[in-house]
């Protein structure tokens, strides 16, 4: 193992695109030292080479947050290089199959499920005891309005299943975890500029949908402009930093008000 360093360390699941990347960035010019981790070598190696073109400290990682000898080789080596662990951000997630629920197959239900929930349980389980061996840290978990403030997704049943119970993951555990100086938020997206579309399939949206119109410019902020990664990597970079140091168990929006009309 080498020396531990002197500056808080971060692990950011997913952190090759979109909001994981942003993040990963957004804590380095902070100072962080960041471990970015993702199931794309190339992506986030790229991260990481961002990182150290401006001096940052940075270390790739690659597993599948679904794979528990995935994730603890990836903490190992994490622990390896820093030789601490001061924030964790389980940012790793797919949309999935969004179809109606007589449609949509189990294996299509059981891969989100695996991703979006196992893989913030493998994430948080092997990460939890290098943060209580630090005295303390902060966690962040990507959930999403979906699930949270709004169910009008048509066929999105599995992904908001995955989002709601992320939030009831970060309310237990921060009661959990309390007693070790850790503390635990969500954030909670509305329609963000990223490519978590990709991996999106969708089918029977007519049979699913609700037939609702919705004004034009139903992100209020921002007259229906999607919100930028940015804007979700600075809102956790608050809640890890000591400014939120009595900040726990809360799901912060970041939605521009889309979920208040929805």
């Amino acid at each position: 193992m080498n020396a531990p360093t002197s500056k808080r360390v971060a692990l950011v699941t997913g952190a090759g695109s979109g909001i994981g990347k942003a993040i990963a960035l957004r804590l380095a010019r902070d100072g962080v030292a960041v471990a970015a981790l993702g199931h794309t070598p190339e992506e986030t190696a790229t991260t990481v080479d961002e990182i150290r073109a401006w001096g940052g400290d940075a270390l790739a990682l690659k597993a599948d947050v679904r794979h528990e000898a995935d994730m603890r080789k990836a903490v190992e080596k994490l622990i390896g290089n820093f030789g601490r662990l001061d924030v964790v951000v389980a940012n790793a997630g797919i949309n999935g199959v969004w179809a109606p629920v007589e449609d949509l197959k189990p294996q299509e239900w059981d891969e989100t499920i695996a991703t979006n929930l196992r893989g913030t349980y493998l994430t948080l389980h092997f990460c939890v005891p290098h943060l209580k061996a630090a005295g303390g840290g902060a966690i962040v978990v990507v959930s999403s309005i979906n699930g949270t403030r709004t169910f009008t997704t048509p066929g999105a049943t599995a992904y908001s299943a995955t989002k709601a119970a992320q939030v009831a993951m970060v309310k237990q555990l921060a009661l959990e975890l309390g007693k070790h100086q850790i503390r635990i938020n969500a954030v909670c997206p509305g329609a963000i500029e990223t490519k978590i579309s990709d991996n999106t399939s969708q089918r029977g949206r007519d049979e699913a949908s609700i037939p609702v119109k919705w004004p034009e410019g139903d992100i209020p902020l921002t007259e229906g402009k999607p919100g930028e990664p940015e804007d979700v990597a600075d809102v956790v970079c608050f809640l890890v930093s000591d400014a939120a140091r009595h900040v726990t168990g809360s799901p912060v929006w970041v939605d521009g008000g889309q979920g208040l009309l929805r």
